[in-house]
């Protein structure tokens, strides 16, 4: 099995508490709500959301995924990290095993916040996944961060 890690950060003028809540801890309720004909909904398998939890996102008709599962690994809601492991769904394609997520909020001097978001990916035996491969899913995962963002930069009451 190989192993391929990226590392990217991001900034935002949303508080980090404010941003976490909205993007780690309330997303199974707020990505349907906000971009219903993408993701239809997320189901709890197993758990009471906390680590061991195993979530589905189910996404929206059309989409060329049709689902994604996850296991909730590490959630510090002081610390503002989570961690996640995909663990299933079409986005693995034929070449990888499971994806781990890193993700960490920091608050900043101006009331923003910045974080990291580390990914871990886990590959079938001999098999070599490129940049350019992983691209679309950073692509997406990107997308979401800012429709979130623009969503708490609108509504300035939400996830106060």
């Amino acid at each position: 099995m190989g192993v391929v890690t990226y590392t990217d950060e991001f900034t935002s003028s949303i508080a980090a508490p404010r941003l976490f809540k909205a993007l780690i801890l309330e997303a199974d309720t707020l990505l349907p709500k906000l971009a219903p004909q993408a993701v239809k909904n997320v189901e709890i398998l197993e758990g009471d959301g906390g680590p061991g939890t195993i979530k589905q996102m189910n996404f929206g008709e059309g989409s060329e995924i049709k689902f994604v599962k996850q296991r909730v690994d590490a959630l510090d809601k002081e610390n503002l990290t989570y961690k996640y492991t995909l663990i299933d769904g079409d986005t693995l394609m034929d070449k990888i095993e499971n994806i781990s997520y890193e993700m960490k909020f920091e608050a900043t001097p101006e009331g923003g916040c910045k974080g990291k978001n580390t990914s871990t990916y886990n590959t079938k035996p001999g098999v070599e996944i490129t940049e350019e491969e992983i691209k679309g899913g950073k692509e997406k995962a990107a997308g979401v961060f800012k429709l979130v963002e623009g969503y708490l930069l609108a509504n300035p009451e939400a996830y106060a």
